[in-house]
């Protein structure tokens, strides 16, 4: 019998590697002897002693946040850099925090450019999002749920506010797909915590088995293609070959889940605002949603879009009144009326993240806070939407285990690599890799905490 070894066929940075694991029975015909021995880890494959390693880990976790008209950047960056820097007008907002959490500045996604369309790679830094025959990339959040998701119910969320459907999103997968965002607040909690009748549980098991039957014809069909094909052709169809064993895994996992019963929470079912205006009212209930799907461990990665390019005139309870639309207002062509709009909705967002910050840390689990073991990433594709650059990038960064209390300025004409974020929250989510997108490496100047 042979011994047991893992393909070398792997995406980038995941965990399977070609080391031949010990075989129990060649170990015993090699000493000579007959005995029982203990299952010892050597004779794991290496991507099993990887997984067991992981799943007894501390559970981390990522929020990315995607607000695609960004922030005023001289309301926004701190004039000093370090520490003991001078907090910014909107950064005083969040002073209760300022040792929980670290600011950028001149960073960017390498040649993502195109303005507006750029707010589809935030998550991915593919380049040239604007061009013609552009194909996205997998983005972070997938990423994480490709190599986690399975540890819980849902393998990731993808919300919005206001978002365009089927044009814009954070989330993409591998084959550069959009993943469609959750934009009603009811929906996303029914899904997380309201329990199906058994009838409805039997039929989601049916869809499942169905969907999965559907892939099986598929794939034999693509396998008998595959023996009159070129080499490349060949290439191809082996990549299709993996998503669809891939799928297949998730949908087998998704059926399991489906026996089980949700967490039960005391808050009730969220009402949904009626316009895209109570777009404040949103954003709180969607960070609402994200705190709840964490604290029940039900998923470890989420992506929220923001869409202020598709938010109409919204509502604000301030003493400024708003009176165009949000879009509009952040091409305000140095006007002092739009510009105090712009810095009163500017501030509400920092309100709202200073609440959610206190709310996850307001519960503890395993005797750390919730704030501790999830990153929470803040920013925007535009680092000035009056002009349309996706330079400089307003990017704050908070919990999940770093040493934060810092201002990182990196050069403002050439730009520093925001990817190399990315590696550093693969890092810390447990994962071994040393490469994301554009990246050059880890960040420069941030250091995990104990």
């Amino acid at each position: 019998m042979p011994a047991p070894f893992s393909s070398s066929r792997s995406t980038p940075g995941s965990f399977i590697s070609t080391q031949r694991a010990v075989s129990r029975r060649q170990f015993l015909r090699g000493a000579g002897i007959v005995m029982s021995l203990p299952f010892l880890d050597s004779m794991l494959p290496a991507f099993a002693r990887a997984d067991t390693k992981r799943a007894n880990a501390k559970p981390r976790r990522m929020l990315g946040i995607c607000n695609n008209l960004g922030l005023l950047p001289d309301q926004f960056f701190p004039k000093q850099t370090g520490r003991g820097y001078a907090l910014s007008p909107y950064l005083e907002l969040l002073k209760e925090h300022r040792e929980d959490f670290t600011v950028f500045s001149g960073v960017w996604h390498p040649d993502v450019d195109g303005g507006h369309p750029a707010d589809i790679c935030f998550l991915t830094a593919a380049p040239h999002p604007g061009s013609g025959g552009f194909r996205n990339t997998i983005s972070l959040d997938q990423y994480i749920a490709e190599r986690v998701g399975h540890q819980t119910r849902f393998p990731s969320l993808t919300l919005g506010v206001n978002v365009q459907q089927g044009v814009r999103s954070l989330s993409w997968t591998g084959s550069g797909a959009l993943i469609p965002c959750e934009e009603k607040p009811s929906d996303v909690f029914k899904r997380l915590f309201v329990q199906g009748t058994p009838a409805e549980v039997a039929a989601q098991m049916r869809k499942l088995a169905q969907g999965q039957s559907i892939l099986d014809a598929v794939g034999s069909q693509a396998k008998d293609l595959q023996r009159s094909v070129g080499a490349r052709d060949r290439d191809r169809l082996d990549q299709y070959f993996t998503s669809v064993r891939e799928l297949e895994q998730r949908m087998e996992m998704s059926k399991e889940w489906e026996t089980r019963p949700k967490p039960h929470v005391t808050a009730p079912v969220p009402l949904d605002p009626a316009s895209p205006k109570e777009y404040m009212d949103k954003v709180r209930i969607m960070y609402d949603m994200a705190r709840l799907a964490f604290q029940t461990d039900s998923t470890r990665s989420i992506s929220l879009l923001l869409d202020s390019v598709n938010s109409p005139t919204i509502d604000l309870d301030h003493d400024v009144k708003i009176t165009d639309g949000y879009h509009n207002l952040s091409h305000h062509g140095r006007s002092e009326g739009k510009i105090a709009q712009l810095k009163a909705i500017d501030q509400w967002h920092m309100r709202l993240l200073a609440n959610l910050f206190n709310d996850l840390k307001a519960i503890q689990e395993d005797g750390e806070s919730l704030f501790d073991r999830t990153m929470v990433l803040y920013g925007s594709n535009l680092g000035n939407a009056n002009t349309h650059v996706t330079t400089n990038l307003p990017t704050l960064f908070a919990g999940g285990g770093f040493r934060h209390g810092q201002h990182l300025g990196f050069d403002p004409t050439h730009n520093y690599p925001l990817p190399n974020l990315f590696v550093s929250m693969l890092q810390r989510m447990g994962l071994e890799t040393d490469k994301f997108a554009t990246s050059t490496g880890t960040m420069r100047g941030l250091e995990m905490a104990g």
